[in-house]
Order: structure tokens, then C-alpha cells, then sequence
């Protein structure tokens, strides 16, 4: 017997439509279920910037089954966000991207053991170098966990580049610092420097070596398949926009 106080998952939602298509649209393009277009949460029409995106987003529609499982629709709800919420709060998002700047992964370099905090420098070093060459986003590392005070004009560069990026560039940026726990990789993403999936790697050089030494839970292994899920997801949003 449950407890009376246990919650239910929240039922998903049936599939109500036989087919998802896209279909172009004066000014961009969107995805239609059966000859309807689909609108956001907000009650606003789906508008994507290209046809390869409305493609992606098709295809994640048509994947569902019997239900729907809106947690799995990554694309859809980027696009959501970028239509939804990016153009009111463009300026809260670039703060974001600087203080993920503050304490970015690439900068924490492992105290010990050596080997480690070698693997990830041969990864690191070179991005950082990459994004105060590129984009003028100059990142001091340190070793330890503790984040050492970034450069002022390396933070406002970074608002800088957030702001330059359209709504849907800047949703998948916001998106990958959150997947990274790196500006630096989500940055590097977004310009092209790495795949999204290359960059997810590059995240994980410690929790891949402390596998490799110590080994990896089930539940570990399966929080890592779903973010791989989700960089993924980002690498396909990403090359949508191209």
C-alpha cells in the first residue's frame, strides 16, 4: 500500500495526431500536426528560423508513441524557451553566461593527482587560449575547487557576445553552460569550434578518469547517457540554425 501522501506522476499527455510536417511560413517556418501549427506554451505560433530546424522538430513529434513525452522533446522545448521567454530576459541571460565565466569547469584544474590535471590542460588550455584570442573572454585557471576572481572586461566581453547572438543562438548557449558547466564550452559550441557532443567529453575528463580508476555506478551511467542525450539534442538545434 502507498502512502496517501505519495504524488502520482503526472499522466503524459496521448498522441492526438497522426503526422507532424513542416511547413514554411511568411518570415520562417514551422511544424504542423495534422494541418494545425503548434504553438508554444505562451499560446504563440512555432516560428523557426530555418527549414533543417522545423525538419528536427517534425521528426521529434513524429518519434513519440502512444504518448508523449514532452521531457524527451528537447528541440521543442529549446524553441519554446527561444520564442517563449529569450526576448524579455536577454539581458538576465547574458549575466548568466558571466558568472558561469566566474567559476567556468575549464578553469578548475585537479590538485592531484598529476596525471589527471595533465589530461585535463592538454583539453583546457587550448580553449581558453581559444577564447581570449577569439573572443576576447580571457579566464585565469586555478587548481582546486576555489574560483579566483576573473578579469572585469573578460565578464563584460562575454555579456557582449551573449547580446550579439540571436534568440535561438542564445538559447543553445544558455543551454549548454548548463550542460558543461562551462561559458568556455558553451562559447566554443555556438562558434563552431567543437561539436556539442565533443564539447560534452571534454566536460566529463573527470568523471570519465574517476570511472576509469574507481569504476561507475548504474545510476551514474544512466545521468551520463542522458545528458549525451541532451548534447546531442544541442549539436542538432546548433546545426538547425547553420
Amino acid at each position: 500500500m502507498t502512502d496517501e501522501t505519495e504524488t502520482q506522476e503526472t499522466p503524459k499527455p496521448k498522441r492526438f495526431y497522426e503526422s507532424a510536417k513542416p511547413e514554411q511560413i511568411p518570415g520562417g517556418w514551422t511544424v504542423e500536426l495534422d494541418g494545425r501549427s503548434i504553438k508554444t506554451p505562451a499560446r504563440v505560433a512555432l516560428k523557426l528560423p530555418t527549414e533543417k530546424l522545423a525538419k528536427a522538430v517534425a521528426a521529434e513529434w513524429n518519434a513519440q508513441d502512444a504518448e508523449i513525452d514532452l521531457m524527451s522533446m528537447h528541440l521543442t522545448r529549446l524553441a519554446n524557451v527561444a520564442i517563449d521567454r529569450v526576448p524579455e530576459t536577454r539581458y538576465e541571460m547574458a549575466d548568466e553566461l558571466a558568472r558561469y565565466c566566474e567559476t567556468d569547469l575549464v578553469c578548475h584544474i585537479a590538485e592531484e593527482p598529476e596525471e589527471l590535471a595533465e589530461l585535463e590542460e592538454a583539453h583546457w588550455a587550448p580553449l581558453r587560449a581559444w577564447a581570449g584570442q577569439a573572443l576576447d573572454v580571457i579566464l585565469v585557471p586555478v587548481e582546486g575547487i576555489i574560483a579566483s576572481p576573473q578579469p572585469d572586461a573578460s565578464l563584460e566581453a562575454a555579456r557582449n557576445y551573449a547580446l550579439g547572438l540571436d534568440d535561438f543562438a542564445l538559447t543553445g548557449l544558455l543551454f549548454g553552460c548548463g550542460l558543461y558547466g562551462s561559458a568556455v564550452l558553451a562559447m566554443a559550441v555556438v562558434e563552431g569550434e567543437l561539436t556539442a557532443t565533443d564539447a560534452f567529453e571534454v566536460a566529463r575528463i573527470d568523471e570519465a578518469w574517476q570511472a576509469q580508476h574507481w569504476g561507475e555506478d548504474d545510476e551514474a551511467k544512466a545521468a551520463t547517457a542522458l545528458r549525451r542525450i541532451e548534447a546531442k539534442a544541442l549539436e542538432t538545434w546548433l546545426v538547425g540554425l547553420g
